[in-house]
């Protein structure tokens, strides 16, 4: 049988080549390249030769964390299967998961749980095969960023955000809500307005700084997380987690 074709991506200096040793070991494996960040590993993957398998480490070095690194690379190589293992927890990397819409050819597990080579090899073959699997621990945590996130949109925001976001609902001006909080400078909201519209999504779906703004008055008038069609149609998280179109309330 041929070996799978791998990509570790993996920012620790010492745990790179452990892992390439250690799963090219088992002679099922080989490792044809490896890279600190995301940048990196989506350069490599649009170049040849392609891998069969991405293992990704979900913080890494530079701008992208891993699972927006998968997205990026998944949008020229769709369904690229990729593994990806973490010890972090935090909700932004939860939260970006499960935004990312990837349904298939992955693992995701706790690095903690799955780090020796012979447990991560059946999860890149399983990749590999069109498998998927989340770690229940992962699965748990994601499933409560989600609840959180239904519960209020507030939540992804900071104190000062939030302030933000409600005088956003309120119809006010970035001058107003300048003068309002303390501020000389309106060029600050403008700096806020930035941060709330990447916080719900309204940053990768228009350009136009009114509609973002007029979306973010919406959810933040709500209390629900949205998101619009290229055709201005509005929709909502269902109870599954699914995006169904929105009828007003």
């Amino acid at each position: 049988m041929e070996a799978i074709k791998l990509l570790i991506v993996e920012d620790n200096e010492r745990l790179r080549p452990a892992l390439r040793d250690g799963l090219e070991d088992t002679g099922r494996v080989e490792v044809i390249a490896m890279c600190p960040s995301g940048e990196e590993a989506l350069e490599f993957c649009l170049t040849d030769p392609l891998p069969d398998a991405i293992l990704m480490d979900v913080a890494l070095a530079g701008g992208m964390n891993g699972i927006e690194c998968a997205v990026e690379i998944r949008r020229v190589i769709p369904r690229m299967p990729v593994v990806f293992y973490s010890i972090q927890d935090e909700d932004r990397y939860y939260r970006d998961f499960r935004r990312s819409g990837i349904l298939s050819h992955y693992a995701y597990v706790k690095k903690s749980n799955y780090l020796l080579p012979k447990m991560i090899l059946p999860l890149i073959e399983d990749a590999v095969s069109g498998r998927s699997f989340i770690d229940p621990e992962i699965e748990e945590r994601v499933q409560e960023v989600w609840a959180q996130d239904e519960q209020s949109p507030m939540s992804m925001l900071e104190p000062n955000e939030q302030a933000v976001a409600k005088m956003l609902a309120q119809g006010m001006t970035n001058e107003q809500i300048a003068h309002l909080m303390g501020f000389k400078d309106k060029r600050t909201i403008s700096r806020t307005n930035g941060q709330i519209y990447s916080a719900w999504g309204l940053n990768t779906t228009t350009t136009d700084e009114k509609v973002a703004r007029t979306r973010a008055a919406i959810i933040a008038h709500l209390g629900r997380l949205m998101q619009w069609d290229e055709e201005g149609n509005p929709y909502v998280l269902d109870e599954r987690g699914e995006w169904q179109p929105w009828e007003g309330e």
